[in-house]
């Protein structure tokens, strides 16, 4: 049996969600989970279906965001997953409700920066291995940088 390795990029400037799930009713129960978690949710959420009809499946409350989601989807074609691309939010304001999805059995990466998601195809299908987000660190933070973070955490509303 071989295993093919790939590398598909990911970089839409929007903050993104990449999981795994379990069942063709992830679609609705994403899309409720995202509109009851802030006021007028902008996202485009797309749906790799692995078997049945095996129909990327979508919907979502911005157009451009739901047909970039099928389109990164369809570059993925890895069964069971879900691509969720959000506008004027981040994922830290849903992930405790998005992994609370009855059918959501993995967050791969929830990030803004490029992604490279490893993929293996056999002869049954392809799937995801992993996600390589952004890039490896270049030194340890000393005391003004320590500062910087805590200050940026204050200013953007996340800490007191």
């Amino acid at each position: 049996m071989d295993v093919k390795l790939s590398v598909v990029p990911i970089n839409t400037g929007y903050n993104m969600i990449i999981g795994t799930t379990h069942f063709i009713k992830s679609v609705e129960d994403i899309y409720e989970c995202m509109v009851n978690s802030l006021p007028n949710p902008k996202f485009g959420l797309a749906f790799c279906e692995a078997s049945g009809d095996r129909l990327i499946r979508f919907d979502g409350t911005d157009e451009e965001l739901t047909r970039l989601a099928v389109e990164i989807a369809n570059r993925l074609g890895t069964g069971h997953t879900f691509v969720l691309l959000m506008r004027d939010m981040y994922p830290i304001n849903v992930l405790p409700r998005l992994k609370q999805v009855p059918e959501v059995v993995n967050i791969l990466c929830a990030t803004q920066n490029p992604v490279q998601v490893i993929v293996a195809e056999t002869e049954q299908g392809r799937g995801i291995l992993g996600v390589i987000d952004g890039g490896s660190p270049l030194g340890v933070e000393d005391d003004s940088k320590k500062q910087e973070r805590k200050e940026f955490l204050r200013k953007i509303g996340y800490k007191f």
